[in-house]
Formats: C-alpha cells, sequence, structure tokens
C-alpha cells in the first residue's frame, strides 16, 4: 500500500500507531473480559487477581503476536508515538480493571480507606510487565521472571500480590492464597543460597 493511500485514512503515523494499538488491545481484552467471566470476579479480590495474573501470563506466552505488540507498545522509543499508543492501551486496561477494584471495595475486600488510584497505578503497571518480562530477558532482574523454569513467572506474581494484600487488604481479612506460594518461594530462594 502506498504512503499516500495509507495516509488518507489516518491523520499522521501516530494515528496510525494508535488504531493499531486499539484494534490489538481489543483482541486482548475481549479474551481477558472472558477470563474475568470465568475466574468469577465477584471472589476474594487477591485470590481472583493471583488467577487472572497466571492466566494474563499464559495468554502472552501462547500468543507471540499480541504479544509483540505489546512489546511495541510499551517500549516505544519515539515519545509521541509511545504517548499516543499507550493513552488507548491504557484506557483499555482501566476500563477492565476499574471496575474490579472498584467492586472488591464496595465487597470490603479492599482497607475501607484504601487508594484505589495507587492500586490502579500499581496494576497499570503491572499487567505490561508480566506479559512481557517472562519472555525479556533482563527485563526483571529481581523477581527472575526470565528464569528458564515455567513455574518461577507464576511464583513472582504470588509475590506480587502478597505485597498489595500487605498495602490493600483489610486487616481482618485471611492472608492464605498468594502469601502461602509467597512462603513456599522463599523457602526455595534460602535453600538454593546455601
Amino acid at each position: 500500500m502506498a504512503k499516500g493511500s495509507l495516509f488518507q485514512y489516518f491523520a499522521d503515523k501516530r494515528d496510525l500507531y494508535a488504531f493499531v494499538a486499539d484494534v490489538a488491545s481489543q483482541r486482548v481484552r475481549s479474551y481477558l473480559e472472558v477470563r474475568i467471566r470465568e475466574l468469577d470476579s465477584s471472589r476474594p479480590f487477591f485470590d481472583f487477581l493471583t488467577d487472572l495474573l497466571d492466566d494474563w501470563i499464559t495468554y502472552f506466552a501462547e500468543h507471540p503476536r499480541e504479544r509483540a505488540l505489546h512489546a511495541a507498545a510499551s517500549l516505544e522509543v519515539d515519545s509521541e508515538a509511545r504517548v499516543s499508543v499507550q493513552t488507548v492501551v491504557h484506557r483499555h486496561y482501566l476500563e477492565v480493571l476499574r471496575p474490579l477494584v472498584r467492586d472488591a471495595h464496595t465487597r470490603g475486600d479492599l482497607n475501607a480507606d484504601a487508594d484505589t488510584a495507587v492500586l490502579l497505578s500499581l496494576l497499570l503497571l503491572l499487567f505490561p510487565h508480566l506479559a512481557l518480562a517472562p519472555h525479556v530477558r533482563g527485563m526483571d532482574p529481581v523477581l527472575g521472571l526470565d528464569e528458564p523454569t515455567p513455574e518461577q513467572p507464576h511464583l513472582a506474581v504470588r509475590r506480587l500480590v502478597s505485597v498489595m494484600v500487605a498495602a490493600f487488604a483489610p486487616s481482618s481479612s485471611p492472608r492464605s492464597g498468594p502469601c502461602d506460594a509467597m512462603t513456599e518461594l522463599s523457602r526455595r530462594q534460602t535453600a538454593a543460597c546455601t
């Protein structure tokens, strides 16, 4: 397709990039919304979030084309193009995540005074990171997300969720689930160091 004919549909390359990002994001979002229904988002939020993040990692492992587009959106070096693309991607993330966080807060799965904007911001950082880090060597040297073992990314999810539980869950809620996996991971890491 000639450049002239392409830009009769798009104002400029940023508009084209935003369109491609929107189409790709819609595909990923459709999958995510189905999984949210299947995983039952009405159950305890942090247990649900752990399962959702596990599925998220698996999805991007099994869909290299979507992963490549996600990498292009997240790692774009041209700042104008990055802003155009990330505006679209973030809109999709927030339209899905905001109701989940709101419902969790309403149900009492979060502290009454929890700063839900901070939780959303953390999730907005975490989802793209978990989509890419298991496939981009060196992207996460701290949690070992690029380790060759298939369970490592899922153990990292439990560590990350346990931090969110400590920060956002009501103090009276049981702290099992992700924290139990965290204990197992810590035990493995300690054994490896000795």
